[in-house]
């Protein structure tokens, strides 16, 4: 049994999306973001930079104790190892997908997540910084069109981890302003993964508990508090 400390987030959907297509059993742990959850020491003691998702794997791959990780790619990872599935087959697949994997990690979230912050949280208009975050947002974008006018999926013919960490990000791309019109190869592989039925119950998962932020749950989540 997995323990999966989570909120519908991004970075939280990415677990949920490798753990019900493989039919792995796990429980999940709330973690509300927006009400400090992160900063409990019982959280901090599995993921000590109080971001989730974060896992308990009480019966991992070797037969020992049990295994906690935080950072989703990280988990991502391990996940893929322990069931031997969506890492690639062989070694230049398997390249491919960590690499693709890192820079989602590395540029894609990053750079997403502060253009979502900088256009529709930030208490006040900042520009340069509207500007600075938009404008990567739709260089990754076409990166991320260009590699997928030569194969099906992120570094693969075949769906992936790689996958799985970009889509939750690339979904919200209206929220960023961006128009899939621009990027045709986006919105097939959009299409392909958001009609997998493992799909729609790996977003669903905690759909309940999200509420609009309010000015509370803001200070919280932006560090002002």
């Amino acid at each position: 049994m997995i323990d999966l400390h989570y909120w519908p987030t991004p970075n939280g959907h990415k677990i949920t999306l490798f753990l019900e297509e493989v039919g792995l059993p796990y429980t999940v742990v709330p973690v509300n973001i927006g009400r400090g959850d992160q900063f409990k020491p019982e959280f901090l003691a599995i993921a000590p930079n109080n971001r989730m998702p974060a896992i308990v794997d009480h019966a991992p791959l070797d037969g020992g104790a049990a295994i906690a990780l935080f950072e989703s790619g990280a988990i991502l990872e391990y996940l893929a190892e322990k069931t031997g599935k969506f890492g690639g087959a062989e070694l230049r697949e398997k390249l491919a997908i960590r690499q693709w994997l890192f820079w989602q990690m590395g540029g894609l979230g990053p750079m997403l997540g502060q253009a979502n912050h900088f256009l529709n949280y930030a208490p006040e208009k900042v520009p340069y910084g509207i500007t600075r975050y938009t404008t990567e947002a739709k260089r990754l974008f076409g990166v991320l069109d260009r590699e997928l006018a030569k194969r099906a999926y992120v570094g693969s013919d075949h769906y992936s981890i790689a996958d799985m960490a970009s889509y939750p990000w690339v979904v919200g791309h209206a929220r960023i302003g961006e128009d899939l019109a621009d990027y045709p190869h986006v919105k097939r592989w959009l299409a392909a993964i958001g009609a997998r039925p493992a799909t729609a119950r790996a977003l669903a998962v905690g759909s309940h508990d999200a509420k609009p932020l309010d000015d509370e749950a803001k200070k919280v989540l932006f560090g002002q508090k």
